[in-house]
């Protein structure tokens, strides 16, 4: 397996688009997961400060990514979670992991987690927070983020079309995947 880190979204753009769809498919239906909306919002979120994405690759093929961006105090991601996160949290600047996801072969092989540590590799703020469907895998997925430290803050409802989601948090710092090569 072979991951790749880079900030320029140009680059791998329909390979993002391609996972997502597969690692979304029973999903693609609903406003919020459809292809396009979610375009729409990988558009908006490369925009933005900070913004990195860690994809992995098998023979060539992409199996896997993850992206976040860098947000600060009053940010919309903060102003949306209820109840308001402690100042510990926000006094600096956060990683808000966006999307994480592994077509279904590569699940429960460690894949989603190589990536999630390379992505922070690359990452120099205190805090990562992302948030997850508490309903996502029957439970798993929140209960997988727990696994790898992170821990509930709060709620948030990014749209109208969006279920209400778990935000969680975590230290950014982990020893693993130092050295991922950025294009």
């Amino acid at each position: 397996m072979d991951l790749r880190a880079t900030s320029q979204l140009e680059s791998v753009r329909s390979d993002l688009l391609d996972v997502y769809a597969a690692v979304r498919a029973p999903l693609l239906h609903l406003p919020n997961y459809a292809v396009t909306a979610f375009g729409e919002r990988l558009d908006r979120h490369a925009s933005e400060p900070g913004f990195t994405a860690v994809l992995a690759y098998s023979d060539g093929k992409p199996i896997g990514y993850a992206y976040c961006n860098t947000i600060q105090r009053g940010n919309r991601y903060w102003q949306r979670t209820s109840p308001e996160p402690a100042d510990t949290y926000t006094e600096r600047p956060a990683a808000a992991l966006k999307e994480i996801g592994v077509r279904t072969e590569w699940r429960g092989t460690g894949t989603a987690r190589r990536i999630h540590n390379a992505l922070l590799a690359t990452r120099d703020e205190p805090y990562v927070t992302l948030m997850v469907n508490p309903a996502a895998g029957d439970g798993k997925v929140h209960a997988l983020y727990r696994t790898w430290g992170y821990e509930d803050i709060g709620r948030s409802q990014p749209s109208a079309a969006s279920p209400v989601l778990t935000v969680m948090i975590r230290t950014a710092a982990i020893d693993e995947f130092r050295g991922v090569g950025r294009s």
